[in-house]
């Protein structure tokens, strides 16, 4: 057997979405997946570059764009359930980089058609946000919310670690002041503006609820609305004031990563202080409670 490939975050070259490979040695040769059996293929510190969806893990759930990926480990071979609890180590801890650094991911599903079994290449996904709960038999698995990245025009080369910029390499600008290149990119945390947002932040007048900074820019005061129970599938979270806080977009970042929580007396957890609350803010207990069990109490900060 040949070297493996090395490491590589992004597309691969001559590789688009819908390129199919008969067998696992095609996609290890190709340099899409550079693992033979694991379904994660990641770099130690760095971060996850592709998985493969098999059908392995029980608690899977495939929605085209959408991905529910569970994480590696604690799965019987013969039976194919959890009978042991997953950790956010190895594999799984560098598929969570991956939210952190806004490194993208090549995702390849097995696809049996007429008792056929090959992979095809589905293209990059984002990780948007990962949690612990207990999986379908019971035991606590780790959770990974995937969401597919747009095409661009131009196939993106590949990027191995250390490169500045997550879509194109670093090239030297031409000489001059000619107008420069446009570059399609994308954003990694998407910012609603919905009348509980404005509300929200209105309340507080633009203050965060941790550290009451207030952030003014040539526009007016700035801040973000942070839903306490995110929205949407899996979680279904509220749409409502009771499940939404007022922070500045540290402390919003820092909060969707599970780095900080409270208590139901707004006591501070994974740092020091109090949630300030105003009078008219009541805040939803099961909401505050779903998060310090999802993405604060399993979740510590990352370390390799």
């Amino acid at each position: 057997m040949s070297p493996a490939p090395p490491p590589t975050f992004g597309s691969i070259s001559g590789i688009l979405p819908g390129h199919e490979f008969r067998n696992r040695m095609e996609l290890w040769s190709a340099g899409v997946h550079r693992q033979t059996q694991a379904g994660i293929s990641a770099r130690q510190g760095v971060g996850a570059e592709s998985i493969v969806l098999s059908g392995g893990y029980e608690d899977d759930a495939d929605y085209g764009s959408v991905i529910i990926y569970t994480g590696k480990g604690g799965r019987s071979a013969e039976s194919g359930q959890q009978v042991a609890d997953q950790t956010l180590t190895g594999a799984n801890l560098e598929l969570a980089r991956n939210q952190t650094t806004g490194l993208p991911l090549r995702v390849t599903r097995k696809v049996t058609e007429n008792r056929q079994s090959f992979y095809r290449y589905a293209g990059l996904y984002r990780v948007v946000r990962f949690w612990h709960e207990p999986g379908k038999s019971g035991h606590g698995v780790w959770r990974f919310e995937l969401e597919q990245l747009p095409e661009t025009t131009a196939e993106p080369p590949a990027l191995h670690p250390g490169t500045t910029d997550l879509f194109t390499q670093v090239q030297e600008p031409a000489a001059g002041y000619g107008r420069p290149e446009r570059r399609e990119t994308t954003t990694l945390r998407i910012v609603r503006d919905t009348a509980l947002t404005r509300e929200v932040k209105r309340l507080y007048d633009f203050h965060c609820q941790v550290c009451q900074a207030r952030l003014q820019g040539s526009a007016g005061p700035y801040a973000e609305a942070a839903h306490i129970r995110p929205l949407g599938a899996p979680h279904h979270g509220p749409d409502v004031l009771a499940n939404a806080l007022c922070l500045c977009p540290n402390h919003h970042v820092l909060f969707d990563l599970g780095a900080w929580t409270f208590k139901n007396d707004l006591e501070l957890l994974g740092m020091p202080g109090k949630l300030q609350l105003h009078q008219r803010h009541t805040l939803n207990l099961e909401c505050v409670a779903y998060h310090r069990e999802h993405f604060f109490v399993a979740n510590g900060p990352l370390q390799a």
